[in-house]
Formats: structure tokens, sequence, C-alpha cells
């Protein structure tokens, strides 16, 4: 038997309470007590951690990461250079950068050559560190893909993407997905064709039905990529049970949210991350005016979901190279601060409280509450003030996880690059004429 007992600090227990101060006792993968200060008391072997002048609070919940990616720059990369072998072992890493800032539990829909269950089972094994995860296998697609465009292909898989051409192959790869091992399915409602603006419903409403019924039959919930109104309003007629993103929602599709107890994680890091400082890491002129567009224009709809009762999610999209393991998990909560008008109270509730339902444990994680599992962060400072100290690793002053507390004394992990994972481009442009002329002059 292991105890902590954790004195002297300031609690948010993430069920929206406000802030007390209150000693919290962890015993093995367990909270056993939480009381006024002096009032709970532990063995003589246990360890003891002074919060004094930090708070305590539940360890944050991702509901939307991918932990097999490793920081990708490219669609290109995760289809045509990334084995599963490498995408395994540079998840490893992943999962630590993921583990030290903050997050102890977190949901991954779609993997790297339907990797996640495996990466799963080994955390769960103990043969490697993690948070608890809760996966899907791949996403699935139909042949008009996904935000990859043409990368995405007419049949078969490729990297994270299943694809899908009729009802019967949305069925057939539901239930093998769930066979797998798979605690979600993932559907990738929406994606880009060349010739038209934004992203487009591209499936029927038959297709996800089908894919929602052959899962629920099973006992598995269903999430999907939906960046429009129109695919969100269609996915939870079919029965979609979590949203991601939500786009350009109404008033119409808020109210279906409402009769519906669907869940949504609108995932704005990424998109926040690429309107305030994508010029800084190169990124495409004009992107940060569009993605800050959607933004605002998501917002007010999805602040009324949330005030007649929707439980919203907090997820940081990490993988990719605007959104790196380990540097923006609580990026989103300033974002529901900022753009919602949530006070940081309610967003710490979407980050740890309502992430549950991503990890499929209501009721087990998410809250400092007795029974609740041993899942505990103690803060430098007032999170319930200023939200962005959660997006601040330094801050962490002790991570337990599991009912153990997280080594963050070694380096950060690093790796160099991976041969053969990217392609080498040429040239940044084209060699004109005109151009080796202009160096002469």
């Amino acid at each position: 038997m292991s105890e902590i007992l954790i004195t002297g600090g300031r609690l948010i227990d993430g069920t929206g309470a406000a802030p007390r101060a209150s000693d919290v006792l962890l015993r093995d993968d367990e909270i056993v007590a939480v009381g006024a200060p002096g009032t709970v008391s532990a063995g003589a072997d246990a360890t003891r951690i002074d919060a004094t002048g930090h708070t305590v609070m539940p360890g944050l919940i991702d509901a939307h990461l991918h932990c097999t990616f490793d920081d990708v720059q490219s669609n290109d990369e995760l289809f045509f250079h990334r084995e599963a072998a490498m995408s395994a072992l540079t998840t490893v890493p992943n999962l630590q950068k993921i583990l030290r800032a903050g997050v102890t539990s977190f949901m991954d829909p779609d993997t790297a050559w339907g990797i996640g269950p495996s990466i799963r089972d080994a955390i769960d094994c103990g043969v490697i560190d993690g948070p608890r995860m809760k996966t899907g296998y791949q996403a699935l697609l139909t042949a008009v893909g996904g935000t990859a465009g043409r990368l995405i292909p007419d049949e078969g898989r490729a990297g994270y993407a299943q694809v899908v051409n009729s009802v019967d192959e949305v069925i057939l790869w539901t239930r093998r997905h769930i066979k797998y091992g798979a605690d979600w399915i993932k559907i990738h409602a929406t994606g880009s064709i060349p010739t038209r603006k934004g992203e487009l419903l591209v499936w029927s409403y038959d297709e996800l039905k089908a894919s929602c019924d052959a899962a629920h039959e099973l006992g598995v919930p269903v999430t999907a990529h939906c960046r429009s109104d129109e695919s969100t309003r269609v996915a939870i007629q079919a029965g979609v049970d979590l949203i991601l993103h939500a786009s350009y929602i109404t008033e119409d599709t808020v109210q279906l949210m409402i009769d519906s107890g669907v869940a949504v994680c609108p995932t704005f890091t990424f998109l926040a991350n690429l309107a305030d400082y994508g010029r800084a890491v190169g990124a495409g002129i004009g992107q940060e005016d569009l993605f800050r567009g959607e933004i605002r224009a998501t917002a007010k709809m999805m602040r009324a979901a949330y005030d007649a009762g929707v439980p919203i999610l907090c997820g940081s999209e990490s993988g990719f190279s605007l959104t790196p393991y380990g540097h923006w998990h609580g990026r989103e909560m300033e974002v529901f601060v900022n753009e919602l008008g949530l006070t940081p109270l309610e967003a710490i509730t979407c980050g740890t409280k309502n992430g549950a339902i991503a990890v499929r444990m209501e009721g087990e994680v998410g809250t400092i509450e007795v029974g609740r599992r041993a899942d505990v962060l103690v803060v430098d400072g007032d999170p319930s003030v200023d939200i962005t100290i959660l997006n601040d690793k330094s801050r962490f002053a002790h991570i337990i996880s599991k009912g153990k507390r997280v080594d963050t004394s070694g380096p950060w992990p690093t790796h160099t690059k991976i041969p053969g994972s990217k392609v080498a481009n040429w040239a940044e442009q084209s060699l004109t004429y005109d151009l080796a002329m202009s160096l002469k002059r």
C-alpha cells in the first residue's frame, strides 16, 4: 500500500465549486479522503506534500489528441513516410511529454496504422509509461476524403485513414475496428474538395447511421470530425455521441445538441495557435484571419450550447507541428475564457470533469472526490484567477498519475530527424529565368 498526503493547498475539485482550503489523501490509485486542513491523517510511511501557496486540482483530460503522429508538418508524412513500427516507437516519448504537461488522461480518436489499442494496452500493462488512454483505431473516411484531400486513397487504408465506399463497408470496418480494440469509432464526416470552399459533408445520413448503429450494438460510442453546421446536424441525427469541432453551428443545431445529449469537443487550440502564432512558424499568408474567423463564428453558439447544459470538452489536437506534444494542453481552457466568456473555474471543469466522457470514465476521473482515481496536480499559482498557468508546465510542482508521482527531473524528451520521414524539397520556389537574371543585377 502506498499513501500520499497533500496538505496546505487550495483545492479546485473540478466540479465547478469554489476553491477551498483542503487536505487530500491518496492510497494507491484512489482518493480516500478530502477534508478541512488538519482533519486528514495518513500512515507513518506516507509521502507528504506541502502544497502551501499552491493549488491542488484534478489532472487534465485532453479529449482530442493524436499521440502517434509525432508533431508532423504535413499529411504526406503521416500517409507515406511513417511505418507502424516507427510510429509506435516515437509514441513512447510523446506520452512522456503529454504526462509532464499535466495530462493524466486522454482520448486519441484515430491513430497511425491503427496502433492505438496496442499503445493503450502497453500503458495499462506497464510496458510503457503514460497517461490513461482511450482510443480509436483509424478514422473512417469515404473516398472523397478528409482534410488530406487527394492524398486519401480511393480504397484501402493509409496512415490514420480507413476508406469505406458503401454502407456494407461502413458496417464491416466499424465492427472490425471494435474487434481490433477500439474504444471509440471515429468518422471523418467532412472533407476538403479542391473546387469547393471550406469542408463539406462527405457522408450520407445512411452511412453515418450505419456506423453508429453497428457501434452502439456492440457498446462502443462514435465520434465525428464535423467542420460545418450541416455535418454537425446530420451526425447528431445519425446518433454520433461526441462531435469534434462543430464549426459554424446555428441555433437549430444547438437545439439538436440539447435534445440529443451529445457532447462536443470544439478543439479550438489548433485554430487559435495558427491564428495567433502561425506567422512565427511560416504558416500560409491569410490563414490567421481565416481561422480566427472560424473561432469567432463558432464561439457564440458554443456558449449557447454550454449555457443549455451541453457538455463541452477540451482538446488540443496535439501531434502536429502547430500543436506539439507537451506545450498546448491547457490552451483550450484559455480560449474558452477569452472567446466563450467562461470563467476560469468553468473552463477547468471542461478540461477535467467533462473530459471523463471522452475517456469513458465518468465518475472515476476528472474530480477530486473520495472514491475517484488518484490523478492530481499541485500547481504553483491559482488557475481560478489566471487560467494561462495551466499551459505552463513549469508551474506543475507535482504531477500524480495513477497514485504515483511523475518524475519530471530528467531532460525533456527529444529526438533528431528520422531518416525518410520528410520529403526534401528541391527548392522553396521555381527558379525562373527572370529570377536567375535578377540575381546578377
